[in-house]
């Protein structure tokens, strides 16, 4: 089974897609794999959601997830939808319980010191730093990560192409969550793919 580590380690930025109408999606989908972004968190916040996630599991080399999963519905609709990893907000230990249960790699939301360790408990050390920039940036993230040496991290709120590689430089950070690379709308494949490069190269 692909661990969340590795989908994390495919690229330096997952972007975060908001998609409102389906047939933006492929379009979207083709734009950032071809850019070099194959990690794709589809937003469980518009009706489209789970339709675009099924039209995105068709484009080749995309590794298709959904994200603003809140509870167990959410979860069992995303999975349905050909979900390949899973994105919340935060964490619950039902959430938390029903995403490890169902063996699919899971990314929760953490936020202050008692995430992280609800998230050991339950055995999981790869977590969502959200909202990022709200939480209190990067400073926060290193006073955090500090007490949890085994944690590793993809930071997602506020992050943009010129203050990701601050984040990616700190080791515990594995990749960013950035939706400037996904823009709304209908798709200029041409632009996002050369977004997509440039977030891409970050890693590098």
């Amino acid at each position: 089974m692909t661990q969340i580590a590795d989908i994390m380690q495919t690229a330096p930025v997952i972007p975060v897609i908001v998609v409102d109408e389906v047939e933006h999606a492929v379009p979207l989908a083709r734009a950032l794999v071809a850019g070099g972004l194959r990690v794709l968190e589809v937003t469980l916040r518009t009706p489209a959601a789970l339709d675009a996630i099924k039209a995105m599991k068709q484009v080749e080399g995309a590794i298709v997830g959904a994200g603003t999963v809140a509870n167990q519905q959410d979860l069992t609709n995303a999975i349905d939808a050909g979900s390949e990893f899973i994105v919340s907000p935060g964490l619950t230990e039902t959430l938390g319980k029903a995403a490890i249960s169902e063996g699919i790699p899971f990314l929760p939301g953490i936020a202050n010191a008692g995430d992280i360790m609800r998230g050991l408990d339950l055995g999981l050390t790869h977590f969502k730093f959200f909202p990022a920039m709200a939480a209190g940036g990067l400073p926060a993230l290193k006073a955090l990560a500090a007490p949890f040496g085994q944690c590793r991290f993809c930071p997602t709120g506020g992050i943009t192409l010129e203050n990701a590689p601050d984040w990616l430089a700190f080791d515990p950070v594995l990749c960013v969550g950035g939706s400037w690379v996904a823009p709304r709308g209908a798709v200029d494949e041409a632009e996002v793919e050369k977004i997509a490069r440039e977030a891409a190269a970050l890693g590098s």
